[in-house]
């Protein structure tokens, strides 16, 4: 069986990160939780800074902290997926955005990872005292709300963005420990490297 980990970026996995952010260029896919990698790609070990940064901020109107993790495969040893999740809410993210934003790189879609990626972020969620996750997605993404439906999430609104998606937008909370404890499934994905 596959097994999965959570890894903080590090320099080492320079080459595999930028390969990552390549594919979703290469197959016209939009990039979610990676960090804003993809704005650093000439300047890698800026980002690392940028991420060092991210998560020692204190929480204003304009960015709020946040981690970001790898989600790797252990048998290859790949980077599979990212997320990026803010441990706090700032106005702006509280109504668009919110605490979590994910991706799984093209060629390993529909594989039910992003699954793992998510549950996988709910316990860092949960290790940092978060214990509703508000997420949205938009209504013509359905990999991704689905991804939050099958982790116990609640849709709350629906609604047209029309200042920053401009498109429908769908809104969910997700109570962390009730998800948990209702997935312990997901458990056996999990490898002991888990970050």
């Amino acid at each position: 069986m596959e097994k999965f980990f959570f890894e903080v970026p590090s320099i080492r996995r320079k080459e595999d990160a930028i390969a990552f952010i390549n594919e979703f260029y290469e197959h016209h896919s939009q990039i979610n939780g990676a960090g804003g990698l993809h704005r650093y790609l000439d300047d890698y070990e800026g980002w690392l800074q940028k991420l060092d940064a991210d998560y020692k901020r204190v929480p204003d109107e304009n960015k709020v902290p946040a981690r970001t993790f790898f989600l790797i495969r252990e048998e290859d040893d790949r980077i599979v997926g990212m997320i990026n999740i803010r441990l706090a809410l700032n106005e702006r993210l509280s109504k668009y955005g919110g605490h979590i934003g994910y991706s799984i790189r093209p060629t390993e879609r529909g594989k039910g990872y992003n699954k793992i990626n998510l549950y996988l972020g709910l316990k860092v969620c949960d290790r940092y005292g978060i214990e509703k996750v508000f997420m949205d997605a938009d209504l013509d993404n359905p990999a991704s709300w689905k991804t939050m439906e099958a982790l116990g999430g609640v849709r709350i609104r629906e609604y047209y963005d029309d200042q920053d998606a401009h498109c429908i937008v769908v809104d969910y909370n997700i109570d962390v420990k009730k998800a948990l404890a209702g997935h312990p499934e997901y458990e056996e994905y999990i490898s002991p490297r888990e970050a």
